[in-house]
């Protein structure tokens, strides 16, 4: 039965949807896990329509029906099923209001940090598991599948509840204890573990968004010592916008992994894991998707590193096949990687466009075939153009932005043809090519 067993649920929500967990802000209130037949009959009549339309038409003044609740039910389900496909198909789940949904973490990326934490726990007889910044829990319920015993920690009463009956209508109530306090007072007191795992509040006390460690909520940084101390490894999301070369050198000496992780060809997160001792050597992982490409930096990740191999401009006019490498790569800065590890060269020292006179089934990005390409000359322009009045344009280490170029081809956006505009030893270029399946 569509939520059985669970009631009225009262929202109660503070500026901003969430502190931990599920993205930023707070989410307090939700306690008293009851629901009226008459919103779990609302909730089973009109799943999978437009809450606003429900909103705006929808009787009020129906006896025992909890209206926002339910809303919150419906939109949060038609959510799930692309984003947490696994929770959707589990009809007792409850759901926070729409903006915790569109913070939290996916399904994949959730699963993905489950796989690296089974990764560093593999051979321990009796892993445990503590989540300092619990939230609404969608990384710890991936997570805790691979320990024997695992612990949420969430400040937010409201949150807790949830987290109680969301880990037993998953299944994982056997393993997962739910602990209402602090994580940093939780920290102090706790029994030794063999992974800790946060994700800091990324919003300051006035709901500002911020990305520094430091200004995050609980600062890792300056935890290090006291998380070591109580877990041999600890696993630290942080945002996308962070520079994760700085994020190493800040935790001196303390990072052994980082972990760039896309979907869609969107950059979603950056996980850092720290382990005790000294680590000269970082292993990155960049994923997006399907696509995976790793390699090691040194801890002084600041320092020169490997190059990509740039094209001789006087070969261009022989390749045939242009790339571009996916979000999580591109977020790396990985392009010396990129030439060491595919028969590509890059087109110019800062366009991060690589090219090959061969295809490549296996490039971690998109492909494209070039079917022509000349200087920005009036003439080449017609000629690479070739008459067409729309493309999807792209432009890198070039004068003009999309929207200048555009304009100034006179092309509208869209179609089939994708034209890049870059800068190849000096002189402003334009290749037109096709996507390739």
């Amino acid at each position: 039965m569509w939520l059985a067993h669970i009631s009225h649920i009262e929202e109660k929500t503070a500026a901003h949807a969430m502190a931990n967990g599920c993205g930023t802000g707070s989410l307090v209130g939700m306690a008293n896990l009851q629901m009226s037949q008459e919103t779990r009959e609302f909730i089973r009549a009109h799943a999978g329509e437009d809450v606003r339309e429900l909103a705006l038409h929808a009787k009020r003044d129906v006896p025992g029906l909890d209206l926002p609740f339910a809303l919150d039910q419906i939109a949060g389900h038609e959510i799930a099923r692309t984003k947490l496909p696994q929770w959707a198909a589990c009809e007792g789940i409850v759901y926070p209001p729409h903006l915790a949904m569109e913070q939290c973490s996916s399904q994949f990326t959730a699963e993905y940090k489950a796989q690296v934490a089974a990764q560093l726990v593999a051979g321990e007889s009796e892993p445990t598991l503590v989540d300092l910044t619990g939230g609404f829990g969608v990384d710890f319920s991936a997570m805790v599948r691979g320990f024997a015993q695992g612990t949420y920690v969430e400040r937010q009463e409201g949150l807790c509840e949830v987290a109680r009956h969301n880990l037993r209508e998953l299944g994982l109530g056997g393993r997962a204890d739910v602990v209402c306090g602090d994580g940093v007072d939780h920290l102090e007191q706790m029994s030794p573990a063999t992974l800790i795992y946060l994700d800091p509040a990324r919003r300051d006390e006035h709901g500002a968004r911020t990305y520094a460690i430091e200004d995050c909520t609980p600062n890792a940084l300056a935890l290090r010592e006291q998380l070591l101390d109580k877990a041999p490894f600890v696993m630290i999301k942080l945002s996308p916008m962070l520079d994760w070369r700085k994020a190493i050198a800040d935790f001196a000496g303390s990072v052994a992994q980082v972990h760039i992780t896309a979907t869609g060809n969107e950059c979603k997160e950056i996980v850092v894991v720290l382990a005790r001792g000294e680590h000269e050597r970082v292993r990155v992982v960049c994923v997006n998707d399907a696509q995976r490409l790793e390699f090691e930096v040194g801890a002084d990740s600041a320092g020169p590193w490997q190059r990509a191999d740039v094209l001789d401009a006087r070969e261009l006019d022989a390749q045939r096949y242009l790339y571009e490498p996916n979000a999580a790569i591109m977020k790396a800065g990985a392009f010396g990687e990129i030439t060491r590890n595919y028969d590509v060269r890059q087109i110019g020292a800062n366009s991060h466009l690589f090219v090959s006179g061969h295809p490549l089934a296996d490039f971690p990005g998109r492909a494209f075939e070039i079917t022509a390409l000349g200087t920005m000359n009036k003439r080449d322009v017609r000629q690479v153009l070739g008459g067409i009045s729309a493309a999807n344009v792209s432009v890198r280490n070039f004068p003009l932005t999309v929207q200048q170029l555009r304009r100034k081809l006179k092309l509208r956006d869209g179609g089939d043809v994708y034209l890049f505009a870059t800068t190849v030893a000096g002189r402003h270029m334009l290749l037109r090519t096709r996507k390739m399946a």
